[in-house]
């Protein structure tokens, strides 16, 4: 498997130092991996469907924050 290199950092994160943050980055059109810039060496791998699906139980779904 092919090593990322180029860590995009998330757009809510701050602009700095001391700021943790999920990066990803993909290896081709099949590879994600996901990070915190806290801990850079650790990562996880998935698909794009499989994040999507996840990303969307977040937003709407079981995972959404609740409202008050």
């Amino acid at each position: 498997m092919t090593a990322p290199v180029n860590w995009q950092k998330s757009s809510f994160s701050g602009g700095g130092e001391g700021n943790d943050c999920l990066e990803l980055a993909a290896t081709g059109a099949h590879s994600i991996h996901l990070r915190e810039s806290d801990t850079p060496t650790t990562h996880i791998t998935t698909a794009p469907v499989p994040l999507a699906h996840l990303l969307h139980g977040i937003k709407s779904g079981p995972l959404a924050t609740p409202t008050t």
